[in-house]
């Protein structure tokens, strides 16, 4: 295994998190259907997961595994507590680490496999350090799958060439890159902000390298208060990309798959995402030239160079009958052959295997090496925190970046909203 994917293994050791409680329960159905929930991951690894379900029944007659894909943001939201209460619960569902899994392990819906991790069908396929952010109370309760950076700012290489612009890296050429953009008529960068994540997660990472990464973590623990000078200034550069146009005046009333459409299309000329617009891309605008540079340096307190990231896998649960077969399952998918089909479709899991693949995307490969080789590791928000906590949060900031409120205003109704 290369350094580097020892070093993405054990970046998510670094992403913290808290607690957020939910409570329910609901036996996984008691037949010889393996059951596996998640956000819709894209056509591309959608094609995987079907194949891999049927090879899995192929080699064990009389099983099926009936896949579930639900839309991202319901999913993450009402979709997956509603799954878990039903009478068909999952036995595998899609989990980001931290807070998020250890609600599940807390309400007993994350099975310990450590067992099947040490001596049974999951022994050997990933580096043992890449369990350390999944395990919950001395139990390993993930199987992780993906290491995401989940915002840079893509940019269309054609519109920049014609336009004669280069990518920013700071923030003064951000706003000279905005003004030169809307002057040609072009949407600087696209956004689909209306479920509050896609400018949210973008803008958490910039205020954060405003105020720094320790005032952020302790505010969003609810260690500290919002409500303060260094905040105010932060939200301030929000406005500031308000008052230069920069970001579509439909970002607040659109949602993230229209926003990335703008930038597909070419009507916008940077879109800040995750790494998951590669494959996306690949799908839906095989022709568009893109490329990325990470979030360009703010004047701050913060690490000028973090990412923001997170680490997501998949989780058994607790209450199905079927957790031997779904660790086998599991195991399938992480083969090699598996491994690289999903290499194929531009996802690149943190299965050893991976590291010997000569056929990831190049932009892919220097996503991975931009998160692996961060010294700072920025929490999403909504996964790395109290959901609650997060939502007012994007919400604050959407108020901003849509001329709703003042920086002053914002800050102190986010204050007043998480006590």
């Amino acid at each position: 295994m290369t350094t580097r994917w020892k070093k993405l293994a054990a970046v998510a050791a670094a992403l913290a998190a808290t607690s957020l409680v939910l409570t329910a329960c609901a036996p996984a159905g008691d037949d010889k259907v393996i059951r596996v929930a998640m956000g819709s991951p894209g056509e591309a690894q959608i094609r995987v997961w079907d194949a891999a379900a049927a090879e899995f029944a192929e080699a064990n007659p009389g099983w099926t595994v009936e896949m579930n894909y639900q839309d991202d943001d319901q999913y993450q939201t009402i979709g997956l507590p509603n799954l878990l209460n039903g009478r068909n619960a999952p036995d595998i569902y899609f989990e980001w680490v931290g807070s998020r899994l250890e609600t599940r392990t807390a309400d007993g819906f994350a099975a310990d496999i450590t067992e099947y991790v040490e001596d049974g069908p999951l022994a050997g396929l990933l580096e043992e350090s890449a369990y350390a952010p999944a395990t919950v109370d001395g139990g390993i309760r993930l199987v992780p799958h993906i290491a995401d950076v989940t915002n840079v700012l893509w940019y269309n290489e054609d519109i920049f060439a014609e336009q004669g612009l280069t990518p920013p890296t700071t923030w003064e050429e951000l706003l000279d890159t905005c003004d030169a953009l809307d002057s040609a008529g072009i949407i600087p960068i696209a956004s689909g902000n209306k479920d509050l994540w896609a400018a949210g997660n973008w803008l958490g990472h910039l205020v954060s390298r405003v105020v720094g990464e320790d005032v952020y973590d302790s505010a969003l623990k609810g260690e500290t208060s919002f409500d303060t000078p260094e905040w105010v200034e932060a939200f301030g550069y929000v406005q500031e990309l308000a008052d230069h146009k920069c970001v579509n005046e439909s970002a607040n009333a659109i949602d993230d798959n229209e926003g990335a459409q703008l930038f597909f299309q070419g009507q916008a000329a940077m879109h800040a995402i995750g790494s998951w617009l590669v494959s996306w891309a690949i799908d839906e605008a095989p022709d568009l030239n893109f490329d990325f540079v990470n979030l360009p340096e703010m004047p701050g307190a913060g690490d000028q160079q973090s990412v923001i990231g997170v680490i997501t896998g998949y989780v058994v649960n607790a209450k199905s009958t079927k957790i031997e077969k779904a660790v086998e399952f599991l195991a399938l998918v992480n083969d090699e052959e598996n491994v690289n089909a999903f290499i194929e479709a531009e996802a690149i899991p943190l299965a050893l295997s991976a590291a010997n693949s000569d056929a990831i995307d190049e932009r892919t490969l220097r996503l991975n090496a931009l998160l692996a080789d961060s010294g700072t590791v920025i929490n999403p928000p909504d996964t790395g925190y109290d959901l609650g906590t997060a939502e007012a949060f994007y919400a604050a900031l959407a108020a901003v970046l849509g001329g709703q409120a003042t920086p002053e205003d914002a800050v102190a109704t986010l204050a007043g909203a998480v006590g």
